[in-house]
């Protein structure tokens, strides 16, 4: 069994930082891509950013120059470094894997992690 947990959510003020971590853990043989998405209450589910195996990054237009997507493959796990938060950054996030475990690739989710930016 696979399991992504989450963890570094919480309230802050705007222009506040928060830095979000995600472990992954069980049978896992290998981890490609990685990333985090979030979702905004009455929102569809959106992309932030993603990060490959080897290290290549993406981001959404709305958080590119204030958040950091980064990963530690040794540890299975990946992190986002949000800085210069808005209120509209408000919602909660996802960090998703495509995890290769014996000889099937799939995607997880994690349960999420809530954000609150107050203005």
């Amino acid at each position: 069994q696979v399991q992504l947990v989450e963890s570094g959510g919480g309230l802050v003020q705007a222009g506040g930082s928060l830095r979000l971590s995600c472990a992954a853990s069980g049978s896992i043989f290998s981890i490609n891509g990685m990333g985090w998405h979030r979702q905004a209450p009455g929102k569809q589910r959106e992309l932030v950013a993603t990060i490959t195996s080897g290290g290549s990054t993406n981001y959404a237009d709305s958080v590119k120059g204030r958040f950091t997507i980064s990963r530690d493959n040794a540890k299975k796990a990946v992190y986002l470094q949000m800085n210069s938060l808005k209120p509209e950054d408000t919602a909660v996030y996802y960090c998703n894997a495509d995890i290769l475990t014996g000889w099937v690739n799939r995607g997880y989710w994690g349960q999420g992690t809530q954000v609150t930016v107050s203005s």
